[in-house]
């Protein structure tokens, strides 16, 4: 006899049949475990001092080719703000949970779907950086508001404070070295929740994919391009729309002589709310 499967036993090939039935019936389900469905948030609040940041400031902000995101502090000075609650600023489905390391230590990443300016479902990232306990799992739906995490220092390397980002390109994750520190990236969380305090938002649940963002430490070239998921439409900041008279750079996350000073006025408490350490 030949090898061809044609010849082989009835049995064998009702087994071969099954096998491939059990992979293909797998993979769907892994496909289908690569998005969650979620309704659209009802709009996004601060995730501190909710819903309107009472009680905290925000001492460092946005800068483009720079400072990528919010750093929030309590009014209480120093580090009394150890161990505050961190909040969702909307409802969405947690796509990180875990400790980066390096500069980063606990993290966490949470997707939004939402309804934009044109009636358009666009979705957006917020990142929670440098916490001192996660509580939010990923693959978990929370709620706006909803206690995600505690204010931390990622171990004593800074002044305790929330790093609080919003990302518009969904494959950042915690990868960002590989991607533009711009507009064209980010957003300037302040103004994008004031923006979207209050959206449309119904009963529909919609897929959000949760394995779109670039791994740690490869590059984005090495990673998969979307896995075959379902296609993400996302906003792009209109350039009319940057504060008139916003440097075009500002103190970059790496800047240790900034973070040096920032940190030693923060336990001295030499620094007011609102203010920024002098260069």
């Amino acid at each position: 006899m030949t090898g061809g499967s044609i010849h082989q036993p009835l049995p064998l090939r009702i087994g071969m049949v099954v096998l491939v039935f059990a992979f293909a019936v797998l993979g769907a389900r892994l496909r289908a475990a690569e998005a969650i469905r979620c309704q659209l948030a009802d709009g996004f609040d601060f995730p501190v001092g909710k819903p309107n940041g009472t009680g905290y400031y925000k001492f460092r902000g946005y800068w483009p080719n720079g400072h990528l995101g919010e750093d929030w502090n309590g009014r209480g000075g120093g580090d009394s703000d150890l161990g505050a609650p961190i909040y969702s600023t909307a409802r969405g489905v947690v796509v990180i949970s875990e400790n980066i390391g390096a500069g980063w230590g606990n993290c966490i990443v949470i997707r939004h779907a939402y309804r934009d300016e044109t009636g358009k479902i666009a979705m957006v990232d917020s990142q929670y950086g440098h916490l001192h306990q996660r509580i939010a799992k990923v693959g978990q739906i929370v709620e706006k508001g909803q206690l995600i995490g505690t204010m931390g220092s990622n171990n004593g390397m800074y002044a305790v404070h929330l790093h609080f980002e919003m990302r518009k390109n969904l494959r950042i994750g915690m990868n960002r070295s590989q991607f533009a520190r711009d507009n064209t990236n980010y957003y300037s969380p302040t103004d994008f929740i004031n923006k979207h305090r209050v959206l449309p938002t119904s009963f529909t649940k919609y897929p959000i994919p949760t394995r779109l963002f670039s791994p740690y430490g490869r590059s984005a070239a090495d990673a998969r391009s979307d896995g075959g998921g379902p296609s993400v439409q996302v906003p792009t900041l209109p350039t009319s729309s940057i504060r008139p008279g916003l440097p075009a750079s500002g103190p970059s996350d790496e800047d240790e002589d900034f973070w040096g000073k920032l940190r030693n006025r923060l336990k001295q408490g030499k620094l007011t709310p609102g203010a920024t350490p002098e260069n």
